[in-house]
């Protein structure tokens, strides 16, 4: 009888996941073996997000394989090994810098940690800045005129443990950071949760959280560095990287440095995508919403369907703005189960406007004009700011650009036994 409620239990879970469009990963999922699976359910209980997995005829499955954000949990607690992690799928292929075991790239000396390898979690990425520092220590090097080590390149939770563990080796090092410590976790509003897990850094030890603000998070990371004297070069971009005569000549907008080794830990998004409509260069439009506890009584317009645009949305409308979400889809997919029933009673109590179908036309310096999918006619809103979550690009130009090869993932394991 157990065995039949879970079977309707999984079944109808998995049919609202379709439903709203989290059946299908995005990135990083579990994908488990059936002939290995014994459905002892240890990789649900384990499972931080929920509902990730479920068991079906007395064998684990993918429910919201969209909402899976790669803790590897299950994996871990599978007793006999019948998960593995993946990346992509046969349909849709994910695109990643090809990497050894050892997370270096096909450039020889050029390493890979964190969100870019496919590992965006934070206990992840800070573990892969601390094992990048450990292999290119292993690695032999020739003889080199460098003035550094290594150059780290991001400071989010990968380039923020590579610091350390280059710190705690006594590495040469410099850190360069596009904009600022955190990287994408700096850009998150400041009011939102980062969900986290008990990590390890190095030179301060183990780190236990399990769910914390994004100012803490920052607060701590400040700490740890500010303690170890280690200076984070902030809002240096990185230009080109070039090999020569046995070293990495590193182009920044401020200067130029020399290393033996490069270990990039840049995000996946690179730089926002643009809307590529006029006006879209003027102050009032933004890409990232930082302190929205200082805006209020303005019109504003979010344009995204995804979590970040949701949960800007929200904290600007409970600032008392008037906002209006302004969506290509007519529905939104893909949202945090959370999210999702929260932004539908925001709109059932008009708190925020809602314009499905729509894509901007025009930003103009008070208001912005739309063309919708199934309307002949255009609109025009009054505005004063504009918020873009339209994701970001991918930096595969600057990595071949460096000669990194690059490969498309159609379902590759990442973690397996």
């Amino acid at each position: 009888m157990k065995n039949k409620l879970t079977n309707v239990k999984t079944l109808s879970k998995t049919s609202k996941a379709k439903e709203h469009g989290f059946h299908e990963p995005v990135s990083l999922h579990p994908v488990v073996d059936p002939d290995i699976c014994i459905g002892s359910g240890a990789c649900i209980m384990a499972c931080p997000e929920h509902d990730i997995l479920g068991i079906n005829n007395g064998k684990a499955q993918t429910i919201n394989a969209s909402r899976c954000v790669g803790h590897g949990a299950c994996f871990h607690a599978c007793p006999v090994e019948a998960i593995i992690l993946c990346i992509g799928t046969e349909k849709r292929g994910v695109e990643l810098p090809h990497v050894s075991q050892e997370f270096e790239t096909s450039v020889p000396g050029i390493f890979v940690a964190g969100e870019l390898g496919g590992m965006g979690l934070i206990k992840n990425a800070v573990e892969q800045g601390k094992q990048a520092v450990d292999y290119f220590i292993k690695k032999s090097f020739p003889k080199s005129n460098a003035k550094y080590d290594v150059i780290i390149v991001g400071a989010g939770p990968a380039g923020i443990s590579a610091s350390l563990a280059a710190a705690k080796n006594n590495l040469k090092f410099v850190t360069l950071e596009q904009d600022s410590l955190g990287g994408t976790v700096y850009s998150f509003p400041r009011a939102k949760i980062v969900m986290t897990a008990p990590m390890d850094l190095p030179l301060w030890g183990k780190v236990k959280l399990v769910e914390t603000s994004k100012a803490e998070l920052l607060d701590l990371w400040k700490n740890v560095l500010a303690k170890n004297s280690i200076k984070i070069n902030e809002q240096e971009k990185v230009a080109e990287i070039i090999k020569q005569d046995n070293m990495f000549i590193v182009k920044t907008n401020q200067g130029h440095y020399t290393s033996r080794g490069i270990i990039l830990a840049i995000g996946r998004r690179g730089s926002p995508r643009k809307l590529g409509v006029p006006g879209e260069e003027r102050e009032n439009v933004y890409y990232r919403l930082l302190e929205p506890e200082h805006i209020h009584d303005k019109d504003i317009l979010v344009v995204g369907g995804g979590d970040s645009a949701v949960e800007s949305a929200m904290l600007l409308a409970d600032e008392n703005n008037r906002v209006t979400l302004s969506y290509r889809s007519e529905t939104f997919s893909r949202l945090k189960p959370k999210n999702l029933e929260k932004v539908n009673d925001y709109l059932k109590k008009r708190k925020i406007k809602p314009l499905f179908n729509s894509n901007v036309k025009e930003i103009f310096a008070d208001k912005v004009s739309f063309t919708f999918n199934e309307k002949p006619d255009d609109l025009t809103v009054e505005n004063n700011l504009t918020y873009i979550f339209a994701g970001g690009i991918l930096p595969t130009s600057f990595l071949e650009g460096i000669g990194i090869k690059i490969t498309k993932k159609f379902g590759d394991a990442i973690l397996k036994h």
